[in-house]
């Protein structure tokens, strides 16, 4: 018999959904402190210069000015993943993003006007835009202590014989993908505030997603202990990977604050933001995979070449996860991975949603269909014939236990195959398919991946879940407090989430990797359970029963054998707290997945669940144009058990339309170092009328680790997007594609070189 839920797998509003759509909601943004200062960065034009001189003489005497800072006048630590860089720049500027003086002033306007009056003198460098080139003999160095511009950072894995592979193999494909920038486009620019108390502890109001680790690199930076930065997330207008580092945002802005003696807030306008918001990282993968002659995978070997501009950010370390997707996208028994980092004068990137997956699967997804029609096999049949199960481990270690990659593959077959719109007349149509796979239970990249939860129960009945986890706009606090709900037996309108203070809040390792559903969630399951027990031993001296012979459901607490003999939970609640030898209802739980680090070869296995997810696109192309419209997009995801349907289905959704994008539109325009995408009207992000139909299934498959039966799903909407669209656009002119986005122009090209 099916197991039956009060609260868990019914579509639930978002709890934070109201006060956002009644304009209720304050963001960090919004956010207005006693003598607040505005301040404002100085970058520089050129992408490599030396500073010559440095004058901030007419801006420091500006009427409104409070203080004004270059890396002359403060004590700096190199910040962010590899920490080769310092927030204000000192001696030569590296990449047109470069920080080079800081102004903290009454109001914005007084601080813009503050920046003209800084007189700047720079020697320009010759500078390096192109990976390959960075690494040729002579090439400008961008840090010449280095003595190289190749990165040290390299992921190397090999599992099997691939050569041998190769040289038995039927048939081989090889291509090269190439994956330019793009940028989250949040609608909430970066922002920061910071405030410091006269004991010298400093609180930032920030939209990091890894409040804890933000709380000791910044500490680090500032040269304090991570145990005097107080850190305070409020709502949050958008982040999908932006916040995970530590940025010179956040720490100009605490220098300013302690320049100053007052709050000060640093916020990016829309330009800024283009130019300083870290991007999706730009790459080329060198792809080969071979088969037998019944369509069986035999090898695969990638070579991934990473832009890393001119600093480490999260977007270098991207090949963790495009070497899983080599790897475990399909069953594929030997597989060879390297990869090439190279600093140049460009932007640095950091993460972003799907963290190099949406990346690695367009690459292995086109060639899927590439090889597919090499062998003379249909393409599904392919993917069927290929397509990991559970049980399976694959050449990295990771152990598969729920997983439903084929049932969403059929699920997606046959929903793209009904009731398709009609045609446009003279458009050729086709339809795409790409799967994904990825972690769905944590990933451990650090030697946690844990979260801690405490939950409460007061006089009132009144539930309060206090969680490391934090929410940036993904729905996870509806979510754990359905958790929480459903545990303890209450309703849902009764459980409050906590999550903004780290003063307060337990710790977390932060929101990426999907991960907070399954960890946090599990967290919280745990506390709960806890304090259901603690209710039910208050109960049972009210009852005069033993604990075991009670339950709580639906908000009352109950005689199993006699469900009619109940107490409302809170009256049981209460009369325990007001009696001699009363207790209070808190508990606590920190809950680590099963988990273990790669190790020195790539291997181990780093999530406690893994997920796949398929989509189907179905296109329409005009060919005397190039115009792709997108008319339906049917995604199936397996979610271990969806807790939220409707908020699972709006994560797809939410990911479809940034893969769409990815697909046919985005491109952050870099040249010679300059950013020329400045504005929504030249950087194309899909607009509502853009969107096509979408479809999504969730396939359950029930984790046994997951709470409730649950597994993420934060990311998987977007990764197979650009692929099922490429192989649609294949399907309908017969052209492949290796370059993203795929503009109306890039098709028409390719038509006009075929009839040529």
């Amino acid at each position: 018999m099916a197991q039956t839920f009060d609260v868990v797998g019914k579509s639930t509003p978002k709890l934070d959904g109201l006060n956002k759509v009644m304009g209720r909601t304050r963001y960090l943004h919004d956010l207005e402190l006693p003598r607040l200062l505005h301040g404002k960065i100085l970058r520089t034009r050129l992408p490599h210069a030396r500073i010559v001189r440095l004058d901030v003489s007419r801006a420091r005497v500006l009427p409104g000015v409070r203080a004004v800072l270059t890396a002359e006048d403060v004590e700096q630590r190199p910040i962010g993943f590899a920490k080769d860089q310092l927030a204000l720049k000192r001696g030569k500027v590296r990449c047109i993003r470069d920080e080079v003086a800081a102004v903290a002033a009454e109001t914005a306007e007084i601080a813009e006007e503050a920046l003209t009056l800084i007189d700047v003198d720079y020697e320009a460098l010759p500078a390096v835009f192109d990976p390959l080139e960075a690494l040729e003999p002579g090439a400008p160095l961008v840090h010449e202590e280095l003595g190289t511009n190749r990165h040290h950072l390299r992921y190397r894995f090999a599992y099997g014989d691939v050569d041998g592979a190769f040289a038995e193999a039927a048939v081989a494909v090889e291509d090269t993908y190439r994956l330019s920038f793009v940028t989250p486009a949040c609608l909430g620019t970066m922002v920061a505030i910071a405030d410091w108390d006269p004991a010298g502890n400093v609180t930032m109001w920030t939209t990091t997603q890894v409040p804890f680790l933000y709380q000791r690199d910044l500490g680090e930076a500032l040269g304090v202990g991570g145990d005097r930065v107080r850190v305070l997330q409020p709502p949050v207008g958008g982040n999908f990977g932006r916040g995970l580092d530590v940025y010179p945002i956040d720490v100009i802005a605490a220098l300013l604050a302690r320049a100053a003696r007052r709050p000060v807030k640093i916020e990016f306008d829309r330009v800024e933001e283009f130019i300083a918001c870290p991007t999706r990282e730009p790459c080329a993968i060198r792809l080969r995979t071979a088969a037998d002659r019944d369509g069986r995978l035999l090898a695969r070997e990638a070579h991934v070449t990473i832009d890393s501009g001119a600093y480490t950010s999260w977007g270098s370390t991207t090949p963790y996860v495009m070497l899983s997707t080599v790897a475990g996208l399909y069953r594929v028994p030997n597989v060879r991975f390297d990869t090439t980092i190279v600093y140049t004068n460009n932007p640095y990137s950091g993460s972003m949603r799907g963290y190099g997956n949406p990346e690695s699967t367009f690459a292995v997804e086109s060639q899927m269909d590439d090889l597919a029609d090499r062998l003379g096999i249909d393409r599904l049949e392919l993917r069927r014939l290929n397509a990991s199960k559970p049980g399976d481990v694959n050449p990295q270690g990771f152990v598969l236990t729920s997983f439903a990659m084929r049932e969403c593959l059929d699920a997606t077959a046959e929903e793209i195959a009904k009731d398709a719109p009609p045609p446009v007349p003279g458009w050729k149509r086709g339809v795409g398919y790409a799967g994904m796979f990825h972690v769905g239970g944590g990933a451990r990249i650090y030697r946690s991946d844990g979260c801690g939860a405490i939950v409460k129960l007061d006089d009132f009945g009144k539930v309060t879940l206090i969680t490391g986890a934090s929410e940036i706009g993904q729905g996870s606090e509806t979510v754990l407090a359905m958790i929480v709900a459903e545990t303890l037996g209450v309703p849902l309108e009764r459980v409050d989430v906590i999550n903004s203070d780290t003063s307060v809040r337990p710790w977390d390792v932060g929101t990426h990797a999907s991960r907070t559903t399954f960890v946090a969630g599990n967290a919280a399951r745990l506390a709960a359970d806890k304090v259901r027990t603690q209710l039910l031993e208050m109960a049972a001296a009210q009852f005069d029963e033993p604990a075991a012979a009670l339950g709580v459901q639906g908000g009352w607490v109950f005689v199993k054998r006699d469900p009619p003999r109940r107490l409302q939970y809170e009256a049981v609640a209460r009369a325990g707290h007001f009696r001699g030898g009363g207790r209070v209802l808190v508990a606590e739980a920190f809950y680590d997945p099963p988990t273990t680090m790669l190790d020195k070869d790539f291997q181990g296995n780093v999530s406690a669940a893994y997920t796949s997810a398929f989509q189907a696109a179905l296109v329409d192309v005009d060919p005397d144009t190039g115009r792709v419209a997108v008319r339906r997009i049917v995604s199936a995801h397996d979610v271990g058990r969806a807790l939220n349907p409707a908020a699972a289905e709006g994560q797809v959704h939410g990911g479809i339309h940034m893969g769409l994008g990815y697909a046919l539109s985005e491109k952050l325009v870099v040249a010679e170092g300059q950013v020329l995408t400045q504005t929504f009207m030249d950087y194309a992000v899909f607009k509502a009328d853009d969107m096509p139909e979408i479809v999504v299934r969730l396939v359950e498959s029930i984790d046994a680790e997951g709470p409730f039966g649950a597994k993420g799903l934060g990311e998987s909407g977007v990764i197979p997007v650009a692929a099922a669209v490429r192989n649609a656009i294949k399907d309908a002119i017969g052209v492949p594609f290796s370059e993203l986005p795929i503009t109306p122009e890039r098709v028409r090209a390719s038509l006009e070189a075929r009839r040529s």
